[in-house]
């Protein structure tokens, strides 16, 4: 192949591109998969701007749930764009060609931003759990100051542990092989072609993939189970209800999200039998969340749904009381502390 430099000791030479196959398997009609894969494209832009706009406009969203909301969407559109376009180009006008530079920066955000989502799934699942089990200190414990300094430790936690990855594929030798059976640049597809080592690599690979997803998905879990575990206890249908409510929608996208690594990683144990299966999750995986995300929230969130109606003129007048959050605050501080107060009990007690 042209792209591929040879010499009687090629052993010694570096590739100078690589060659994104695609789906494996199935080269010859993947451009049909283009047109619904773009529609997941365009969907997850529109609607994940949307909320970004209707949380900035909207003085009533500007609350810590919503500031996680606003993050976790400029997160899915950074992941969709990262790959989406260059997917399109490969089905398209089968520009499969990409340099190593560009394959090693797409592989380092790619990383980036999943790590990211990952992160503000944990972030959100806290301010649940501090909502619910502790109303009275909530508004004292996420304060701005706060938020800035959450959000900046899950910036820079993800962004400097991730810096190793691209850095460790770059060191590896690359002499023979430069087809990636892939439509990205993932971590493994890449250093599968080296011709050196990976031992590190799969290492550091693995290590950050326990440190980082499974750290935060052992938390998240932890932190519902704490809210079942306190919303329970309560004698009030109805804050119950509220409660369970208000945790729904983030623990459905949170279970897709970590169903997805999951299943992902269990697939690339029989890549070498079916190569099509995890490369095609792999895709799907990092484009449907962004696409799905925003119509969960925008179901489960009246607040959030009153905002866009807002924002597209088809509520004129509604007025700002509507969208106050004093009613999504999942349980009412006055239900919990009453529920909770051991004079309460005893009072109950005595009546009966």
């Amino acid at each position: 192949m042209d792209n591929v430099t040879t010499a009687p000791n090629s052993s010694s030479l570096q590739i100078s591109l690589f060659i994104l196959m695609g789906l494996p398997g199935i080269h010859e009609w993947q451009h049909w998969l283009s047109l619904p894969l773009a529609l997941l494209y365009l969907l997850a832009l529109v609607a994940n701007l949307l909320i970004v706009i209707t949380i900035h406009r909207e003085p009533m969203l500007h609350e810590p749930m919503y500031h996680f909301l606003g993050i976790l969407a400029l997160v899915d559109i950074g992941l969709a764009t990262t790959i989406m376009p260059k997917i399109m180009a490969i089905f398209w006008f089968d520009a499969k060609a990409i340099s190593l530079p560009e394959c090693f920066a797409q592989m380092y955000v790619i990383h980036y931003f999943i790590f990211m989502e990952s992160g503000i799934f944990l972030c959100m699942a806290v301010d649940r759990y501090i909502a619910i089990c502790h109303p009275l200190r909530y508004p004292s414990i996420l304060t701005e100051a706060f938020m800035i300094k959450v959000t900046g430790f899950m910036v820079l936690r993800n962004g400097l542990l991730t810096i190793p990855v691209p850095v460790l594929a770059a060191q590896r030798l690359y002499c023979s092989k430069n087809e990636i059976n892939h439509c990205l640049c993932s971590n493994l597809g890449v250093i599968s072609l080296a011709c050196d080592d990976i031992t590190v690599n799969k290492f550091y690979q693995l290590c950050l993939a326990w440190i980082l997803v499974g750290s935060d998905m052992a938390l998240v879990f932890s932190s519902y189970a704490l809210i079942l575990r306190n919303v329970l206890r309560l004698n009030s249908a109805e804050a119950m209800s509220k409660a369970l409510s208000t945790c729904s929608s983030h623990l459905i996208l949170i279970c897709f999200f970590y169903t997805g690594v999951i299943v992902l990683s269990v697939t690339h144990l029989v890549k070498e039998k079916i190569p099509l299966i995890p490369v095609l999750l792999n895709v799907l995986h990092n484009v449907i969340p962004p696409a799905l995300n925003p119509m969960v929230y925008a179901l489960r969130m009246r607040e959030l749904r009153l905002g866009f109606q807002r924002l597209l003129g088809w509520v004129k007048d509604c007025p700002q009381s509507n969208l106050s959050l004093k009613g999504h605050v999942d349980v009412r501080k006055k239900d919990v502390v009453a529920l909770n107060r051991p004079e309460f009990k005893k009072l109950k007690t005595h009546g009966q």
